[in-house]
């Protein structure tokens, strides 16, 4: 496993920008910490791991899966509510319909949940795309990942290929949860890890429950 990563002693600092899957953090975050609802604030959480590793947070992308009204009206309300809230904190969120199939699930007490898990289609392209075109197009020295699906691993890898030939630095950091009873234990692969664990999320906690509109 790479070693976590920590703050740089240079005194240039660098701009990053990070990419949420949200889905995918939602159930690493289940499994490692036992939260049974997406009940992160990914400007927080983002903000608070550049801070760490002495990063200029330029912007925070987030992308999620939302079911159809028709399929799960409190989950569609739910999402409906925490993006507006997200989009008028300034994070950019892409969105696409979301599908609900079976699938066991570890709890964080070690137990075995079979439950109806989202998939989105088409959400780790586009995240994939953004990530080559961010890095190059704007120029963004430093991508902070937060998901753990390895089929993003080839957009890491084409990123890379890419800086290699133009003769740039580009970082890649994968952001997730640790704990003794998370499920995945292992970030993306050619990229740095950056594990972060339960006090660490707390800080950064969404206190909206989101069964009302916003205000």
């Amino acid at each position: 496993m790479p070693e976590a990563a920590h703050a740089p002693e240079s005194q240039n600092v660098k701009d990053a920008v990070a990419f949420v899957d949200g889905q995918n953090l939602f159930y690493a975050v289940k499994s490692a910490f036992g939260y049974t609802y997406p009940n992160y604030d990914v400007l927080k959480l983002a903000r608070h791991l550049c801070t760490r590793m002495g990063w200029n947070l330029k912007q925070v992308r987030f992308y999620t899966g939302v079911p159809a009204e028709k399929d799960n009206p409190t989950w569609h309300r739910f999402w409906q509510h925490k993006l507006l809230v997200m989009s008028r904190q300034g994070v950019h969120v892409v969105t696409r319909p979301l599908r609900y199939r079976p699938r066991p699930i570890q709890l964080h007490d070690g137990t075995l949940s079979n439950e109806m898990v989202g998939t989105e289609k088409g959400i780790d392209v586009r995240l994939a795309l953004d990530m080559t075109r961010i890095a190059f197009l704007e120029a963004t020295p430093v991508l902070l990942v937060f998901s753990q699906d390895q089929d993003l691993a080839e957009a890491a890898e084409e990123v890379e290929e890419m800086a290699r030939r133009e003769k740039r630095a580009v970082e890649i950091h994968c952001a997730f949860p640790t704990s003794p009873t998370a499920q995945n234990t292992r970030g993306l692969r050619l990229t740095h890890w950056l594990p972060f664990d339960k006090p660490t999320y707390d800080a950064c906690l969404d206190p909206r429950p989101y069964r009302d509109p916003p205000r």
